[in-house]
């Protein structure tokens, strides 16, 4: 039985590779070219976290030169949704739109493109809460551009 089970994998295994299948993540596929991204973002909070988030989505390896240069231009705005019996706001909806263009260090022609997140928080009485929240739907943001902006530089470098 567990040989039966081996061959089954090693059969499956050889119809996968002569399909020439080869897999996103793999030596072979894009995740070389997305580790040396060199990302350059707004000298600001969300600037710094987006820039953070994106480093790790791509797995920056600070040991090599980058083959590209990421440039980010990011602008959000703040909505209040809902009011509460005193007119104040009992949600916000955050919307980051982030430009992004992409450049072979080599020289080149760049690649631009652009993604927008929404993301909602509470509102909160205390001052220390309201920061908070505020803070929390920047990172959040943040990490949800990046990995929009990931899968965008994904199907860049697998097109080139």
């Amino acid at each position: 039985m567990r040989r039966l089970a081996l061959l089954g994998v090693l059969a499956g295994a050889s119809l996968l590779s002569a399909c020439g299948f080869t897999p996103m993540y793999g030596e072979t596929g894009v995740s070389g070219g997305l580790s040396r991204i060199a990302v350059t973002t707004p000298d600001d909070r969300l600037g710094y976290r987006l820039r953070e988030q994106l480093e790790d989505a791509f797995g920056r390896d600070g040991a090599q030169a980058p083959l590209y240069r990421l440039t980010t231009e990011v602008e959000q705005s703040r909505r209040p949704l809902g009011r509460r019996i005193d007119d104040t706001a009992s949600r916000y909806e955050l919307t980051v739109k982030a430009a992004w263009a992409l450049t072979p260090a080599a020289g080149g022609e760049t690649i631009k493109g652009v993604q927008t997140t929404t993301v909602t928080y509470a509102a909160a009485d205390q001052p220390y809460a309201a920061i908070a929240a505020q803070q929390d739907g920047e990172d959040r943001a943040a990490a949800d551009l990046a990995r929009l902006i990931r899968l965008d530089m994904m199907r860049v470098l697998a097109g080139l």
